[in-house]
């Protein structure tokens, strides 16, 4: 089942491997990390890409944030995990401001 939370989730672990390979990789740390986080990043950006499509077919996430994901993800991921926060304070009811004299 495809919710915006495992999404959300999904997208921050995504956005993790993806910081953990720009360190090792500006570091120059081994070859074989290397390899193995780019290959869980270029699978993680291609399983996101795939949930954010069908997200978007039902409803559960808005194109722009679909397109975020999807087009962008591949080369920075923390795009996608930006689209979600935004998403979701957008999403949320307004707080209402202390009526005067109410504390």
């Amino acid at each position: 089942m495809i919710t915006f939370n495992r999404l959300k989730y999904l997208s921050f672990a995504h956005s993790a491997v993806y910081l953990a390979l720009l360190g090792v990789w500006l570091s120059g740390g081994p070859e074989g990390v290397k390899e193995i986080l780019g290959w869980c990043h270029g699978i993680g950006w291609i399983v996101m890409s795939l949930l954010s499509i069908a997200a978007v077919r039902m409803r559960v996430i808005p194109l722009w944030l679909g397109v975020t994901v999807a087009v962008i993800g591949g080369i920075g991921p923390f795009a996608g995990s930006i689209g979600f926060v935004v998403h979701e304070r957008r999403a949320a009811p307004p707080e209402r401001p202390l009526e005067r004299g109410m504390v």
